[in-house]
């Protein structure tokens, strides 16, 4: 198989999703300038840099416009990334339902709030991990904004650390792959890197 990016955008789209994989996926809270708490997953999410601690996440545009949770970010300048894990992810797909910027997907999937140390927008309570994060950078890339937040505040269950450090063998998440398919991070193997 042989793609064009420029004759085929929608295998393309298809093709990076389905072959970038697994992805993680933030879970990104958000609260509009009226107060309406927003939740969204995203698996265009990941690390960006340690010093100081960034991490984006890239909401493709809509055809009519930005989506709730850019337009709250690009206005708030404020957003908490949560981690999902298995046990959260019937409500994480809930969560991705369009619904109108009046209405929140907190409620629509049933999700119980919890109060953030740093921002205003929520987290979600009980999951995992959750990031806070103040607006570092938006940029436009092509079809998609790339949202850059710096974490200004971690909150993580006591119940997935050892020894006060994270046990990623206690940590029950789940990736993104390709259409409606997920994975979790059940398989684990170890590799010493070479000196």
């Amino acid at each position: 198989m042989h793609i064009d990016p420029h004759e085929d955008s929608h295998s393309v789209y298809r093709t990076l999703t389905g072959l970038v994989v697994p992805r993680p996926i933030g879970w990104i809270s958000t609260r509009s300038e009226a107060g309406v708490d927003n939740l969204a997953p995203y698996s265009f999410f990941n690390v960006v840099s340690v010093d100081p601690p960034i991490l984006m996440f890239s909401p493709v545009d809509r055809p009519d416009g930005l989506t709730d949770t850019t337009v709250n970010v690009r206005e708030t300048e404020e957003f908490v990334v949560n981690l999902v894990t298995h046990e959260f992810a019937e409500a994480m797909n809930q969560t991705s339902a369009e619904l109108p910027p009046s209405e929140s997907e907190f409620d629509h999937a049933d999700l119980e709030r919890a109060p953030s140390k740093r921002v205003e927008p929520p987290q979600v309570a009980g999951v995992a991990a959750a990031f806070e994060c103040e607006l570092h950078d938006v940029l436009d890339v092509g079809s998609n904004s790339l949202v850059l937040g710096e974490v200004v505040w971690v909150s993580v269950r006591d119940d997935i650390t050892t020894s006060g450090k994270v046990d990623t063998a206690k940590l029950d998440i789940i990736g993104r792959l390709s259409g409606g398919s997920y994975d979790r991070i059940d398989n684990r193997f170890e590799m010493e890197r070479p000196d």
